[in-house]
């Protein structure tokens, strides 16, 4: 766990300042990363906007990278995750990246830039939370105060992240989906519930993305609703096949008598 080496006294209101408002408003010298201060973090986080694709898939390790290192949540993860969502209806984000030099496997700006801001969500999402609080016995987000922080910024990042659920491309409004999907466990936001539910049995009747669909199959799940006719070959293969290595870590871990060797020789 990371806890705040400083007070950050930033406020995060659910309306989305401007991106160089952040970006100029913010004392980044004072935010704890990974690596030290975000004193580096302006010139990283500028480039995501060149319009250059090359050059702004060259910035993405450097402006992100350092303040989740090892899915953990730092003081200048928050206005970091703000710029990020201020830049998602940027027009070098938004243009796309037609560029011959990125190459067939490159992952649009916009695309990263959403599972980035996803994949921190679930980092500080209520099932972390929960995991925190038994490891640490109560308390954990009033020791926490960076991830407690980045929750009560969930509204702001969700007003970003929403209307690219409808964007015209099913690759980018799918990954909305799945970020949009931890950040609406904010008590303002779990209004929106239901016109996720709908989005996602949209996803479901045209992805064919693995991650996709197991994120939204296991959130309809969670929220009590059937997806047994929603399911296909591929996702009943995949659970069969989670279930499988779910047994045998549950085997692995049955055999293993924690001073260094099996209860049972292997192949047990």
């Amino acid at each position: 766990m990371t806890h705040s080496s400083s007070q950050n006294e930033q406020s995060h209101p659910a309306a989305l300042p401007p991106f160089q408002t952040l970006l100029n408003n913010t004392n980044w010298g004072a935010l704890d990363t990974a690596f030290g201060t975000g004193e580096d973090l302006p010139a990283a986080l500028t480039l995501l906007t060149d319009p250059d694709p090359v050059i702004r898939e060259a910035a993405l390790q450097a402006a992100l990278g350092p303040v989740t290192h090892q899915n953990s949540i730092y003081e200048a993860t928050v206005p970091v995750a703000l710029f990020v969502a201020a830049i998602l209806n940027h027009p070098a984000i938004t243009a796309g990246d037609d560029n011959p030099g990125i190459g067939t496997q490159h992952r649009p700006t916009l695309v990263q830039l959403l599972d980035w801001l996803g994949d921190t969500a679930y980092d500080a999402d209520d099932e972390c939370v929960a995991a925190g609080e038994r490891v640490f016995d109560g308390g954990f987000l009033d020791e926490y105060d960076a991830m407690r922080a980045f929750r009560d910024a969930r509204p702001a990042i969700f007003s970003a992240v929403r209307p690219l659920l409808g964007h015209d491309d099913a690759n980018v409004r799918h990954t909305a989906l799945v970020t949009a999907i931890p950040l609406i466990e904010h008590p303002f936001l779990t209004q929106y519930q239901a016109d996720l539910v709908d989005h996602a049995r949209r996803l479901l009747a045209i992805s064919t993305d693995r991650h996709h669909r197991d994120r939204v199959l296991e959130t309809l799940k969670a929220w009590g609703h059937d997806t047994s006719g929603l399911e296909n070959a591929s996702d009943i293969a995949a659970r069969e096949h989670y279930a499988h290595l779910r047994a045998a870590r549950a085997s692995w871990d049955g055999n293993w008598t924690g001073s260094g060797s099996y209860s049972d020789e292997p192949p047990f």
